[in-house]
């Protein structure tokens, strides 16, 4: 007999990502980094996902006033075995997790529909003239 798919993920997964994303949150708001593109880089961190067994982290992050996120990665993985450590110092948890970075589109994607959702035609078909 099968097991029926989970919904979503667990509460330890939950509290685990939350942790994760204070500590990388505390990183960035101190700017610890050498590298000149972080150090100059006001990030925000705005979820992290982890997997079932704890062992791989997405952290999506933002810009503050910027939307050109995608050009902070090959920064952020240079930094990511820094990252990985200060995670691993700041969690009690028997395996740091592998961190991956990506940014955050969904304010831009709000940005978007927002905009679509205020075109004539559309107004006119929603009957909101």
């Amino acid at each position: 007999m099968k097991k029926p798919a989970k919904a979503g993920p667990t509460q330890r997964q939950l509290r685990v990502a939350e942790e994760i994303r204070h500590v990388l949150s505390g990183i960035f708001a101190r700017g610890e980094f050498r590298d000149p593109d972080l150090a100059t880089s006001t990030i925000t961190v705005t979820e992290v996902r982890i997997g079932p067994d704890l062992k791989r982290a997405t952290a999506f992050f933002s810009r503050l006033g910027r939307s050109d996120g995608a050009a902070l990665v090959p920064a952020l993985v240079r930094a990511t075995p820094y990252l990985r450590g200060q995670v691993a110092k700041a969690l009690r948890l028997r395996v740091a997790p592998d961190l991956t970075f990506t940014p955050d589109q969904a304010l831009d994607y709000a940005m978007k529909i927002e905009e679509l959702m205020h075109r004539p035609e559309i107004a006119r078909d929603l009957g909101k003239d």
